[in-house]
């Protein structure tokens, strides 16, 4: 008698996170949000440079957007951990319902206002999306897994992080196009109407249950035993320190204005265009990770494509060709792409239910500070320095990181992710 021949492994469905109904309302509610967040860094990024001509002020919009979302992202989780998740994430929408209509209002008005007056109202409605984003980010992360099981929880970050990509491009395409041809009102205007729409989907979503949880246990002590966890997990504290300072030094991204009006001469087209080419390679990156999940050599790989992701920011930096400059931003892109897949999913798998918000919380803190405080960092240097120099010292400074932490953190250059998911099943 023959022996049986085992049957060929199926491959994993690639779209089993988008057949759950509340799953594509979440998706369509990321998507809304993240073309509004989008469209409004690309356009009050090159207002504010236009009202002002200074590229410290690039980084004073970070700097005043980071600090209120890193104040309270701890405390945030720690809700995101005790209450209605759901109805966390509708506050959040609301008050940004609120901002970009006062954005509105300030650009319709603008002959009438003194700049300094416009200046501040600008940046105040910054601060408070700071507080926003600073609650729904932690929040927004700990949801998800409410929505799918855990079978289909990979493919759901995958799509999760396709949906940012999309958005990211199409936001940043569509703010440069809008701010260039139709004003900045119109770009104002259509980020106010996503923000809208945004909350209209996240409304349709059925209500989750509020974790389990001691409510009599202090805020102070939860707080703490969600920095405990991280703490004392080497893989994910090194795969978000790795991002934190790998994006904090090389966020080209905030001095793209200075490139698009002052090195390449692209005009607000060409700084659509440029914010959006690296999510166009990040986009690719996400749908072939959908279809080829990670295996088992996936913490050298990730080590491997920041430091490309430093490369690219080093040869940016030099360009003066704007197809090239675009060229290398789509490459960052690819190489970033996998950095975010590998630490979202870690972060999932590795941290049980009742601390996802915490946790999220204390991700939040590093990639808010990698990227608006980043932002800030390379404002300052370009002041300092010049904006190329500053450009190429975070790229070289991102290869530093990579090869501390390749040195450092041998758990996460061995990391197996097959074996993670076998855990998780």
């Amino acid at each position: 008698m023959q022996p049986d021949t085992p049957a060929p492994a199926s491959r994993p469905d690639a779209y089993a996170a988008l057949r759950v109904p509340d799953f594509r309302r979440y998706t369509a509610m990321r998507l809304s949000t993240t073309l509004a967040i989008q469209i409004m860094s690309v356009s009050v990024g090159y207002y504010v440079y236009d009202l002002t001509g200074d590229p410290l002020m690039l980084g004073l919009i970070g700097l005043t957007e980071a600090l209120p979302a890193i104040a309270i992202s701890l405390w945030a989780g720690h809700l995101a951990d005790k209450y209605n998740r759901r109805n966390i994430l509708v506050a959040c929408l609301s008050l940004m319902v609120l901002c970009t209509m006062a954005l509105v209002l300030m650009a319709w008005q603008e002959a009438a206002l003194p700049k300094g007056f416009l200046l501040g109202g600008i940046f105040t409605v910054i601060f408070l999306t700071g507080v926003s984003r600073g609650f729904f980010s932690p929040t927004n992360f700990a949801f998800l897994p409410q929505l799918v099981d855990k079978k289909t929880l990979p493919n759901a970050i995958t799509w999760n992080s396709s949906t940012w990509q999309v958005a990211s491009i199409t936001g940043l395409g569509v703010g440069g196009l809008l701010y260039g041809f139709a004003g900045v009102t119109w770009a104002f205007g259509t980020m106010a109407f996503l923000t809208v729409l945004a909350l209209v989907f996240l409304l349709q979503i059925q209500p989750r249950p509020a974790p389990e949880v001691d409510r009599r246990t202090p805020a102070l002590t939860r707080i703490r035993e969600g920095l405990r966890f991280v703490y004392k997990n080497q893989i994910i504290l090194a795969a978000i320190a790795l991002d934190l300072f790998a994006v904090l030094f090389g966020g080209a991204v905030a001095l793209l204005p200075v490139y698009a009006k002052d090195i390449l001469e692209v005009g607000p087209q060409g700084l659509g265009i440029l914010r959006a080419a690296m999510s166009i390679g990040a986009i690719g990156t996400a749908v072939y990770l959908a279809h080829r999940p990670m295996g088992r050599q996936a913490g050298a790989i990730m080590l491997g494509c920041v430091a490309g992701f430093g490369l690219c920011i080093i040869g940016f930096g030099l360009s003066k060709v704007f197809w090239l400059s675009f060229l290398l931003l789509f490459l960052a892109g690819v190489f970033d792409e996998v950095s975010v897949f590998v630490r979202a999913s870690l972060i999932q798998h590795l941290t049980p239910d009742h601390l996802k918000g915490r946790v999220s919380s204390v991700n939040s803190i590093f990639i808010t500070s990698s990227n608006e405080i980043g932002a800030f960092e390379s404002g300052l240097t370009a002041k300092l320095m010049g904006t190329v120099p500053a450009v190429v010292f975070g790229g070289v400074m991102t290869i530093v990181v990579v090869g501390i932490t390749w040195w450092k953190a041998p758990k996460l250059r061995e990391l197996d992710y097959d074996a993670v998911m076998r855990s998780e099943l």
